[in-house]
Protein backbone atom coordinates (compact mmCIF):
# COMPACT_ATOMS: atom_id res chain seq x y z
CA UNK A 1 0.00 0.00 0.00
CA UNK A 2 2.70 2.43 1.23
CA UNK A 3 4.64 0.91 -2.44
CA UNK A 4 1.42 2.12 -4.09
CA UNK A 5 1.46 5.68 -2.60
CA UNK A 6 4.81 6.36 -3.63
CA UNK A 7 3.95 5.90 -7.19
CA UNK A 8 0.96 7.76 -7.01
CA UNK A 9 2.93 10.64 -5.44
CA UNK A 10 5.69 10.49 -8.12
CA UNK A 11 3.53 10.55 -11.04
CA UNK A 12 1.48 13.34 -9.49
CA UNK A 13 5.26 15.53 -9.59
CA UNK A 14 5.67 14.32 -12.95
CA UNK A 15 2.39 15.90 -14.14
CA UNK A 16 2.43 18.80 -12.59
CA UNK A 17 6.16 19.62 -13.98
CA UNK A 18 4.96 18.59 -17.33
CA UNK A 19 1.98 21.22 -16.95
CA UNK A 20 4.19 24.01 -16.04
CA UNK A 21 6.83 23.37 -18.09
CA UNK A 22 4.00 23.65 -20.89
CA UNK A 23 2.25 26.83 -19.30
CA UNK A 24 5.97 28.41 -19.22
CA UNK A 25 6.41 27.90 -23.20
CA UNK A 26 2.98 29.14 -23.80
CA UNK A 27 3.30 32.37 -21.96
CA UNK A 28 6.64 33.28 -23.78
CA UNK A 29 5.04 32.44 -27.14
CA UNK A 30 2.25 35.07 -26.42
CA UNK A 31 5.23 37.79 -25.33
CA UNK A 32 7.45 36.80 -28.09
CA UNK A 33 8.24 40.00 -30.46
CA UNK A 34 7.07 37.45 -32.85
CA UNK A 35 3.78 39.31 -32.14
CA UNK A 36 3.16 39.39 -36.10
CA UNK A 37 2.75 35.83 -35.82
CA UNK A 38 -0.60 36.37 -33.65
CA UNK A 39 -1.50 39.55 -34.95
CA UNK A 40 -0.67 38.77 -38.78
CA UNK A 41 -3.60 36.95 -40.61
CA UNK A 42 -4.77 34.22 -38.64
CA UNK A 43 -6.21 32.36 -41.99
CA UNK A 44 -4.06 30.18 -43.74
CA UNK A 45 -1.14 31.04 -45.37
CA UNK A 46 -0.12 29.78 -48.70
CA UNK A 47 3.39 29.17 -48.07
CA UNK A 48 3.55 29.20 -52.51
CA UNK A 49 4.32 32.73 -53.61
CA UNK A 50 1.97 33.47 -56.91
CA UNK A 51 1.81 36.28 -59.57
CA UNK A 52 0.23 36.55 -62.55
CA UNK A 53 2.65 36.20 -65.50
CA UNK A 54 0.65 37.19 -68.54
CA UNK A 55 0.50 40.68 -66.70
CA UNK A 56 4.30 41.00 -66.63
CA UNK A 57 4.76 39.94 -69.77
CA UNK A 58 1.74 42.48 -70.79
CA UNK A 59 3.58 45.13 -69.07
CA UNK A 60 7.13 44.43 -70.53
CA UNK A 61 5.85 44.71 -74.01
CA UNK A 62 4.06 48.16 -72.77
CA UNK A 63 7.31 49.04 -71.69
CA UNK A 64 10.51 46.93 -72.12
CA UNK A 65 12.56 49.40 -70.05
CA UNK A 66 11.10 48.17 -66.98
CA UNK A 67 12.44 45.44 -64.50
CA UNK A 68 11.36 42.16 -65.12
CA UNK A 69 12.27 41.17 -61.59
CA UNK A 70 10.08 44.66 -60.45
CA UNK A 71 7.29 43.42 -61.79
CA UNK A 72 7.28 39.73 -60.90
CA UNK A 73 8.09 41.04 -56.85
CA UNK A 74 4.88 43.82 -57.43
CA UNK A 75 2.78 40.87 -58.95
CA UNK A 76 3.83 38.53 -56.17
CA UNK A 77 3.34 40.88 -52.93
CA UNK A 78 0.90 43.58 -54.24
CA UNK A 79 -2.44 42.11 -52.78
CA UNK A 80 -0.52 41.67 -49.23
CA UNK A 81 0.56 45.72 -49.34
CA UNK A 82 -3.63 46.61 -50.44
CA UNK A 83 -4.39 44.29 -47.50
CA UNK A 84 -2.23 46.34 -44.70
CA UNK A 85 -3.51 49.30 -46.13
CA UNK A 86 -7.13 48.62 -45.44
CA UNK A 87 -5.79 47.33 -41.87
CA UNK A 88 -3.48 49.89 -40.71
CA UNK A 89 -4.06 52.58 -43.27
CA UNK A 90 -0.10 52.68 -44.97
CA UNK A 91 -0.68 53.76 -48.52
CA UNK A 92 0.37 50.41 -50.49
CA UNK A 93 2.11 52.29 -52.90
CA UNK A 94 4.69 53.23 -50.05
CA UNK A 95 4.54 49.27 -48.42
CA UNK A 96 5.77 48.15 -52.32
CA UNK A 97 8.19 50.63 -52.54
CA UNK A 98 9.88 50.25 -49.74
CA UNK A 99 9.75 46.11 -50.49
CA UNK A 100 11.19 46.57 -53.77
CA UNK A 101 14.09 48.62 -52.59
CA UNK A 102 14.64 47.07 -49.10
CA UNK A 103 14.79 43.89 -50.87
CA UNK A 104 16.15 44.15 -53.83
CA UNK A 105 12.69 43.29 -55.27
CA UNK A 106 13.00 40.00 -53.36
CA UNK A 107 16.79 38.86 -54.45
CA UNK A 108 18.42 40.65 -51.39
CA UNK A 109 19.67 37.81 -48.44
CA UNK A 110 17.85 39.13 -45.85
CA UNK A 111 14.32 38.60 -47.73
CA UNK A 112 15.75 35.21 -49.64
CA UNK A 113 16.99 33.60 -45.98
CA UNK A 114 14.98 35.63 -43.73
CA UNK A 115 11.51 36.70 -45.12
CA UNK A 116 12.51 40.07 -44.44
CA UNK A 117 11.77 42.37 -46.80
CA UNK A 118 11.94 45.67 -45.13
CA UNK A 119 15.21 45.51 -43.55
CA UNK A 120 13.49 45.65 -40.08
CA UNK A 121 16.01 44.91 -37.43
CA UNK A 122 15.69 43.02 -34.14
CA UNK A 123 15.48 45.60 -31.47
CA UNK A 124 15.04 45.29 -28.12
CA UNK A 125 11.83 44.50 -28.34
CA UNK A 126 11.88 41.09 -30.75
CA UNK A 127 12.21 37.89 -29.11
CA UNK A 128 11.34 35.60 -32.84
CA UNK A 129 14.20 34.02 -35.21
CA UNK A 130 17.06 36.13 -36.03
CA UNK A 131 19.78 36.38 -38.81
CA UNK A 132 22.54 37.96 -38.86
CA UNK A 133 23.94 40.21 -41.82
CA UNK A 134 26.33 43.42 -42.50
CA UNK A 135 24.44 46.65 -42.76
CA UNK A 136 25.77 50.17 -41.04
CA UNK A 137 27.75 47.66 -39.12
CA UNK A 138 28.95 44.41 -39.47
CA UNK A 139 27.32 41.44 -38.51
CA UNK A 140 24.07 43.31 -37.16
CA UNK A 141 20.73 41.74 -35.65
CA UNK A 142 18.01 41.26 -38.15
CA UNK A 143 14.46 39.61 -37.89
CA UNK A 144 13.34 36.54 -39.40
CA UNK A 145 9.68 35.63 -40.57
CA UNK A 146 8.23 31.99 -41.41
CA UNK A 147 7.05 34.18 -44.54
CA UNK A 148 7.13 36.83 -46.45
CA UNK A 149 3.15 37.74 -45.48
CA UNK A 150 4.48 38.07 -41.86
CA UNK A 151 6.91 40.49 -43.02
CA UNK A 152 4.42 42.94 -44.97
CA UNK A 153 2.26 42.75 -41.41
CA UNK A 154 5.62 43.31 -39.31
CA UNK A 155 6.49 46.24 -41.80
CA UNK A 156 2.58 47.48 -40.63
CA UNK A 157 2.86 47.17 -36.97
CA UNK A 158 6.68 48.62 -37.06
CA UNK A 159 5.16 52.18 -38.20
CA UNK A 160 1.99 51.96 -36.71
CA UNK A 161 2.93 51.15 -33.29
CA UNK A 162 5.94 54.01 -32.91
CA UNK A 163 5.33 57.51 -31.99
CA UNK A 164 8.25 58.84 -34.30
CA UNK A 165 6.07 57.78 -37.06
CA UNK A 166 2.67 58.91 -35.70
CA UNK A 167 2.92 62.14 -37.80
CA UNK A 168 2.68 60.02 -41.18
CA UNK A 169 -1.21 58.77 -40.33
CA UNK A 170 -2.09 62.56 -40.47
CA UNK A 171 -1.23 62.89 -44.11
CA UNK A 172 -3.81 62.12 -46.97
CA UNK A 173 -3.81 58.06 -47.48
CA UNK A 174 -2.81 58.98 -51.68
CA UNK A 175 -0.16 61.34 -50.11
CA UNK A 176 3.13 58.83 -51.18
CA UNK A 177 5.30 61.96 -51.34
CA UNK A 178 4.79 62.83 -48.07
CA UNK A 179 4.91 59.69 -46.75
CA UNK A 180 8.56 58.98 -48.80
CA UNK A 181 10.07 62.20 -46.80
CA UNK A 182 8.20 61.70 -43.64
CA UNK A 183 9.78 58.04 -43.37
CA UNK A 184 13.45 59.46 -43.90
CA UNK A 185 12.53 62.43 -41.34
CA UNK A 186 11.69 59.83 -38.97
CA UNK A 187 14.32 58.08 -39.14
CA UNK A 188 13.52 55.01 -40.86
CA UNK A 189 16.26 55.04 -43.24
CA UNK A 190 19.96 57.16 -43.64
CA UNK A 191 19.76 56.99 -47.27
CA UNK A 192 19.43 61.26 -47.60
CA UNK A 193 18.20 59.88 -51.07
CA UNK A 194 15.63 58.10 -49.54
CA UNK A 195 12.53 59.81 -50.56
CA UNK A 196 13.43 60.32 -53.61
CA UNK A 197 14.23 56.46 -54.62
CA UNK A 198 10.85 55.49 -53.14
CA UNK A 199 9.15 57.98 -55.51
CA UNK A 200 11.06 57.29 -58.48
CA UNK A 201 9.91 53.74 -58.15
CA UNK A 202 5.85 54.15 -57.47
CA UNK A 203 6.14 56.44 -60.49
CA UNK A 204 7.60 54.20 -62.74
CA UNK A 205 5.78 51.68 -62.07
CA UNK A 206 2.82 53.08 -61.37
CA UNK A 207 2.06 52.06 -57.60
CA UNK A 208 -0.66 54.30 -56.63
CA UNK A 209 -2.71 52.33 -59.11
CA UNK A 210 -3.25 49.97 -55.62
CA UNK A 211 -3.78 52.85 -53.42
CA UNK A 212 -6.98 53.66 -56.11
CA UNK A 213 -7.87 50.46 -55.27
CA UNK A 214 -8.66 50.91 -51.88
CA UNK A 215 -9.32 54.46 -51.76
CA UNK A 216 -11.47 53.98 -55.27
CA UNK A 217 -13.86 57.59 -55.72
CA UNK A 218 -12.16 59.02 -52.46
CA UNK A 219 -8.59 58.94 -53.82
CA UNK A 220 -7.58 62.42 -53.68
CA UNK A 221 -4.75 63.21 -55.64
CA UNK A 222 -2.01 65.25 -53.41
CA UNK A 223 1.12 67.37 -53.26
CA UNK A 224 0.78 68.45 -57.30
CA UNK A 225 2.56 72.08 -57.87
CA UNK A 226 2.46 74.19 -60.42
CA UNK A 227 5.69 75.34 -61.90
CA UNK A 228 5.01 79.08 -61.35
CA UNK A 229 4.79 78.53 -57.46
CA UNK A 230 7.71 76.38 -57.23
CA UNK A 231 10.01 77.54 -54.19
CA UNK A 232 12.90 79.13 -54.92
CA UNK A 233 15.27 75.94 -52.97
CA UNK A 234 13.88 73.92 -55.71
CA UNK A 235 15.99 75.68 -58.46
CA UNK A 236 19.32 75.83 -59.95
CA UNK A 237 21.17 78.44 -60.75
CA UNK A 238 23.65 77.51 -63.47
CA UNK A 239 27.56 78.47 -62.65
CA UNK A 240 30.72 78.49 -64.69
CA UNK A 241 31.95 74.86 -64.95
CA UNK A 242 28.20 73.25 -64.68
CA UNK A 243 27.02 70.71 -66.91
CA UNK A 244 23.44 68.81 -67.03
CA UNK A 245 25.37 65.83 -65.67
CA UNK A 246 26.89 67.21 -62.66
CA UNK A 247 24.00 69.85 -61.96
CA UNK A 248 21.54 65.94 -62.14
CA UNK A 249 24.29 63.89 -59.94
CA UNK A 250 24.04 66.83 -57.34
CA UNK A 251 20.54 66.52 -56.82
CA UNK A 252 20.00 62.58 -56.87
CA UNK A 253 18.58 62.91 -60.53
CA UNK A 254 19.20 61.01 -64.21
CA UNK A 255 20.10 63.86 -67.41
CA UNK A 256 17.13 62.96 -68.93
CA UNK A 257 14.82 63.77 -65.92
CA UNK A 258 16.78 67.11 -65.35
CA UNK A 259 16.03 67.69 -69.03
CA UNK A 260 12.15 66.83 -68.63
CA UNK A 261 11.96 68.53 -65.75
CA UNK A 262 12.82 71.81 -67.81
CA UNK A 263 11.76 71.31 -70.96
CA UNK A 264 15.38 70.72 -72.24
CA UNK A 265 15.83 69.44 -75.90
CA UNK A 266 19.68 69.21 -75.92
CA UNK A 267 22.01 69.39 -73.45
CA UNK A 268 22.93 73.25 -73.94
CA UNK A 269 23.03 75.12 -70.68
CA UNK A 270 24.02 78.75 -69.54
CA UNK A 271 25.30 80.77 -67.17
CA UNK A 272 22.76 82.22 -64.85
CA UNK A 273 20.19 79.89 -66.27
CA UNK A 274 17.85 78.71 -63.40
CA UNK A 275 16.67 74.95 -63.58
CA UNK A 276 14.18 73.18 -61.43
CA UNK A 277 15.77 70.39 -59.92
CA UNK A 278 12.80 68.96 -57.54
CA UNK A 279 11.55 65.86 -59.58
CA UNK A 280 7.95 66.21 -57.62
Amino acid sequence: MKLKYIIVVAVFAVLSTSCKSKKRIVDRASKVGNQVYSKAAKEEVSESLEYDVEDVESQLRRNPRLSRRSLVYIATFGRDAVEEMEKYNIPASITLAQGLLESGSGSGRLAKDANNHFGIKCHKTWRGDVIYHDDDAMQECFRKYRHPKYSYRDHSLFLSERQRYMFLFNLERSDYKGWAKGLKKAGYATDPKYPVKLIKLIERYDLTRFDKQVLGEYYKKVGTKKRKNKHQSELHLVKKGDTLYSIARKYGLSVNDLKRINGLGDNTISIGQQLYVTDY
